[in-house]
């Protein structure tokens, strides 16, 4: 099993309608590759704060995969490369974590 974690620091002047196709246009949309067994798009929860949170983030996917031959297989699918290719221009920062 391989988690894919990513996430996205969104551009600072984003309209709530821009914030919204990104997230309904692009990180949902990704969850039709075939090669995800499991997949979840998310914002900050509202837990109370503690030091070794981080909720300077804007969106964050978890993404997972049987093996590596899956994860490599949803970085070349073509619905991934478009989303890349549209949303990039909305995010400042992205910031990746895989586990095996």
């Amino acid at each position: 099993m391989l988690v894919h974690t990513v996430f996205f620091y969104l551009r600072p002047g984003l309209t709530p309608a821009e914030r919204e196709l990104f997230r309904r246009e692009g990180l949902e949309a990704l969850r039709a590759i075939p090669s995800l067994t499991a997949y979840h798009v998310g914002a900050p929860a509202p837990v109370p704060p503690r030091p070794v949170i981080d909720a300077s983030y804007d969106f964050a996917i978890t993404c997972v995969f049987a093996d590596l031959a899956g994860h490599v297989a949803y970085q070349t699918d073509p619905r991934h490369l478009a989303f890349v290719s549209r949303f990039k221009a909305c995010w400042d920062r992205v910031q990746i974590y895989d586990a095996a």
